[in-house]
C-alpha cells in the first residue's frame, strides 16, 4: 500500500462487537490498544493495564475480525524487563490472543528487543513520538520533536526501528513536517496519530472517532459521528417509554 500510495486506515477496538463493525466497514487494520485502560477501564493512563488483560481483549476482538490485520499493544513492563520475557510475552499475544503482530513503544534501549521479537517470527510495530507508557518521564502528554535535537533524535530512532525489523511505524503527536520527513525517508509504512496528513496511514481510538468519548478531546481527533449524543438520546427515550408504559408494547410481548 505504501508503494502504491494507498493510505492505510487503522482503528482501535476492544471487543468483538466493535471489531465486527469496523471490519465490516472495510478497515485495513485493527489495533487492540492498551488505551483500553483509558477507554474501557476508566483509568487516567495506560500503565496499570496488564498482559493478561491485553490477551483477553485481543482474543475477543479476534472473534469479530475477518479481513483486517490484527495488532496488539504490549503493555507496560511486558517488554521492558528483559529481551527473553519480551519474546515470551509477545508470543502469548500471538498464541493466546490471536494477534498477527505486536506493537511496542521504543527508544534506543528497546531496539534490540524489536530485533529479537522479529527474529522469533513475530511481526513488530514500533511506536515513537509521544509514548503514553513513558508519560511520567515525558512530564505529561506533550507534543514531541519540536526542537531540532529532538527531531533529529526521532528521525534516527525511526531508522533504527526499521533496521531492527519493524514492519510498521506508529508516530504519535509530532509536528507534521517532521512526520512527513520520517515517512519519506523510510521504506516501511508510517501510521500517524497527531502527526499530520503525510504519513502512510492514520489511526484513531474508535470511541474518539465515533464521538463516544467525553470532551475535551485531543486536537488531532476528528469526530465522524456524534455517537455520545445519539446514545444518550436513545437512552432517555427508552427511560421515558418504560416509565410511561409504552415499552414494551404488544408487538414486543409474547401471547
Amino acid at each position: 500500500m505504501k508503494e502504491n500510495g494507498d493510505k492505510i486506515s487503522m482503528i482501535t477496538a476492544y471487543d468483538a462487537a466493535t471489531a465486527e463493525l469496523v471490519d465490516s466497514a472495510g478497515i485495513d487494520s485493527i489495533l487492540v490498544g492498551d488505551s483500553l485502560g483509558n477507554v474501557i477501564q476508566g483509568l487516567d493512563n495506560t500503565l496499570a493495564v496488564s498482559l493478561e488483560e491485553m490477551i483477553y481483549h485481543t482474543k475477543i476482538v479476534s472473534r469479530g475480525v475477518k479481513n483486517a490485520h490484527l495488532a496488539a499493544d504490549m503493555p507496560f513492563l511486558s517488554y521492558q524487563v528483559s529481551v527473553d520475557s519480551a519474546i515470551s510475552n509477545a508470543g502469548r499475544l500471538i498464541k493466546e490472543g490471536n494477534a498477527e503482530s505486536v506493537k511496542l513503544e521504543v527508544n534506543e534501549e528497546y531496539i534490540d528487543t524489536v530485533y529479537a521479537i522479529n527474529k522469533a517470527g513475530i511481526p513488530v510495530i514500533a511506536h515513537i513520538g509521544l509514548c503514553p507508557q513513558s508519560v511520567h518521564v515525558a512530564g505529561g502528554y506533550k507534543v514531541q520533536g519540536r526542537s531540532k535535537d529532538d527531531a533529529d533524535h526521532l528521525l534516527h530512532l525511526a531508522h533504527l526501528a526499521e533496521d531492527a525489523g519493524a514492519f510498521l511505524l506508529v508516530i504519535e503527536s509530532i509536528p507534521a513536517p517532521l512526520a512527513e520527513k520520517i515517512t519519506k525517508s523510510l521504506s516501511i509504512p508510517t501510521i500517524g496519530i497527531g502527526a499530520g496528513n503525510n504519513c502512510d496511514g492514520q489511526v484513531l481510538v474508535f470511541n474518539d472517532m465515533a464521538g463516544l468519548s467525553p470532551e475535551p478531546l485531543p486536537k488531532f481527533v476528528n469526530k465522524f459521528a456524534e455517537g455520545r449524543k445519539i446514545f444518550i438520546k436513545a437512552t432517555e427515550k427508552y427511560i421515558q417509554q418504560v416509565k410511561s408504559r409504552k415499552f414494551p408494547s404488544k408487538n414486543n410481548s409474547y401471547e
